[in-house]
Protein backbone atom coordinates (compact mmCIF):
# COMPACT_ATOMS: atom_id res chain seq x y z
CA UNK A 1 0.00 0.00 0.00
CA UNK A 2 1.39 3.25 -1.16
CA UNK A 3 0.58 6.44 0.86
CA UNK A 4 0.80 10.00 -0.84
CA UNK A 5 3.21 11.94 0.87
CA UNK A 6 3.27 15.68 1.22
CA UNK A 7 6.34 16.88 -0.45
CA UNK A 8 8.37 19.25 2.39
CA UNK A 9 7.64 23.00 1.89
CA UNK A 10 9.72 25.08 -0.60
CA UNK A 11 12.84 26.66 1.25
CA UNK A 12 13.98 29.10 -1.40
CA UNK A 13 17.39 30.86 -1.82
CA UNK A 14 17.72 33.32 -4.60
CA UNK A 15 20.60 34.59 -6.55
CA UNK A 16 21.70 36.06 -9.83
CA UNK A 17 24.18 34.75 -12.24
CA UNK A 18 26.00 37.82 -13.04
CA UNK A 19 27.63 38.10 -16.59
CA UNK A 20 30.29 40.90 -17.90
CA UNK A 21 31.12 40.58 -21.87
CA UNK A 22 34.94 40.86 -22.73
CA UNK A 23 36.52 41.53 -26.21
CA UNK A 24 35.65 37.79 -27.32
CA UNK A 25 32.58 36.18 -25.37
CA UNK A 26 30.66 36.43 -22.07
CA UNK A 27 31.73 35.76 -18.41
CA UNK A 28 30.26 34.71 -15.73
CA UNK A 29 30.61 35.74 -11.83
CA UNK A 30 31.24 32.40 -9.67
CA UNK A 31 31.68 32.33 -6.33
CA UNK A 32 33.42 29.95 -3.95
CA UNK A 33 32.21 29.41 -0.29
CA UNK A 34 32.53 26.15 2.37
CA UNK A 35 34.81 24.48 -0.85
CA UNK A 36 31.98 24.48 -3.46
CA UNK A 37 31.38 26.89 -6.42
CA UNK A 38 28.05 28.31 -7.08
CA UNK A 39 26.69 31.99 -8.11
CA UNK A 40 26.16 34.44 -5.59
CA UNK A 41 22.79 33.92 -3.34
CA UNK A 42 21.07 34.24 0.05
CA UNK A 43 18.17 32.45 1.78
CA UNK A 44 14.94 34.11 1.14
CA UNK A 45 12.97 34.84 4.27
CA UNK A 46 9.10 34.16 3.89
CA UNK A 47 7.20 37.42 2.72
CA UNK A 48 10.48 38.74 1.20
CA UNK A 49 10.88 39.98 -2.52
CA UNK A 50 13.33 37.28 -3.86
CA UNK A 51 14.67 39.74 -6.34
CA UNK A 52 15.36 42.48 -4.19
CA UNK A 53 17.34 39.79 -1.79
CA UNK A 54 19.34 37.84 -4.94
CA UNK A 55 20.58 41.32 -5.84
CA UNK A 56 20.99 42.79 -2.36
CA UNK A 57 22.87 39.48 -1.66
CA UNK A 58 25.12 40.15 -5.01
CA UNK A 59 26.15 43.58 -4.05
CA UNK A 60 27.02 42.95 -1.23
CA UNK A 61 28.87 39.58 -2.04
CA UNK A 62 30.87 41.05 -4.52
CA UNK A 63 31.12 44.84 -4.31
CA UNK A 64 29.36 45.46 -8.36
CA UNK A 65 27.20 47.95 -7.18
CA UNK A 66 25.47 48.59 -11.30
CA UNK A 67 23.82 45.36 -11.96
CA UNK A 68 21.48 45.41 -15.04
CA UNK A 69 18.64 43.19 -15.74
CA UNK A 70 18.83 43.32 -19.40
CA UNK A 71 16.99 40.17 -19.60
CA UNK A 72 14.30 40.73 -17.58
CA UNK A 73 13.05 39.50 -14.54
CA UNK A 74 13.07 36.50 -15.85
CA UNK A 75 14.56 33.67 -13.55
CA UNK A 76 15.15 29.88 -13.59
CA UNK A 77 15.01 27.21 -10.58
CA UNK A 78 17.11 24.30 -9.93
CA UNK A 79 15.41 20.99 -8.96
CA UNK A 80 13.77 20.54 -5.69
CA UNK A 81 16.38 18.60 -3.46
CA UNK A 82 14.40 15.79 -0.95
CA UNK A 83 14.36 18.42 1.92
CA UNK A 84 12.33 21.09 0.02
CA UNK A 85 15.37 23.30 -0.81
CA UNK A 86 15.49 25.22 -4.59
CA UNK A 87 17.53 27.64 -5.65
CA UNK A 88 16.17 30.86 -8.07
CA UNK A 89 18.39 32.37 -10.16
CA UNK A 90 18.35 35.91 -12.18
CA UNK A 91 20.30 36.82 -14.66
CA UNK A 92 22.02 40.64 -14.41
CA UNK A 93 24.66 42.25 -16.57
CA UNK A 94 27.51 44.58 -15.34
CA UNK A 95 30.01 46.46 -17.03
CA UNK A 96 32.19 47.19 -13.86
CA UNK A 97 34.34 43.56 -14.50
CA UNK A 98 37.74 45.38 -14.12
CA UNK A 99 36.60 46.38 -10.41
CA UNK A 100 38.33 45.02 -7.75
CA UNK A 101 35.83 41.65 -6.19
CA UNK A 102 34.86 41.92 -2.85
CA UNK A 103 35.89 37.84 -1.47
CA UNK A 104 32.86 36.46 0.42
CA UNK A 105 33.12 36.54 4.18
CA UNK A 106 35.52 40.20 3.78
CA UNK A 107 38.74 39.14 5.49
CA UNK A 108 37.50 37.08 7.66
CA UNK A 109 36.18 34.48 5.23
CA UNK A 110 37.87 31.24 4.89
CA UNK A 111 41.20 31.85 2.47
CA UNK A 112 39.55 28.85 -0.03
CA UNK A 113 36.59 31.71 -0.78
CA UNK A 114 36.83 33.39 -3.90
CA UNK A 115 35.15 35.40 -6.75
CA UNK A 116 36.47 34.55 -10.54
CA UNK A 117 34.92 35.45 -14.00
CA UNK A 118 34.55 32.05 -16.28
CA UNK A 119 33.75 31.10 -19.73
CA UNK A 120 30.76 28.72 -20.09
CA UNK A 121 33.45 25.64 -20.68
CA UNK A 122 35.13 26.75 -17.27
CA UNK A 123 31.44 27.25 -15.56
CA UNK A 124 30.52 23.29 -16.69
CA UNK A 125 33.68 22.25 -15.15
CA UNK A 126 33.57 23.64 -11.88
CA UNK A 127 29.60 23.98 -10.98
CA UNK A 128 27.83 21.34 -9.58
CA UNK A 129 25.52 19.27 -11.35
CA UNK A 130 22.54 21.30 -9.65
CA UNK A 131 23.49 23.88 -11.73
CA UNK A 132 23.44 22.74 -15.43
CA UNK A 133 19.90 23.24 -15.99
CA UNK A 134 20.69 27.31 -15.23
CA UNK A 135 23.83 27.35 -16.88
CA UNK A 136 21.93 25.90 -20.20
CA UNK A 137 19.17 28.59 -19.15
CA UNK A 138 21.97 31.32 -18.96
CA UNK A 139 23.64 30.05 -22.37
CA UNK A 140 19.86 30.14 -24.04
CA UNK A 141 19.43 33.96 -22.48
CA UNK A 142 22.45 35.35 -23.79
CA UNK A 143 22.32 33.86 -27.21
CA UNK A 144 18.86 35.86 -27.31
CA UNK A 145 20.01 39.12 -26.63
CA UNK A 146 18.97 41.35 -24.30
CA UNK A 147 15.38 42.26 -23.89
CA UNK A 148 16.19 46.04 -22.76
Amino acid sequence: MTRNREPPPKILSAGVVVVHRDAQRFRLLCVRTFERWDFPKVAVPAGRDALAAALAEARAATGLDALELSWGEDYRETLSFADGRVSRYYLARTNDAERELRVPGGRHGDPDDALRWVTYEEAEEILPPSLSLVLDWVVRRLAEGPVR
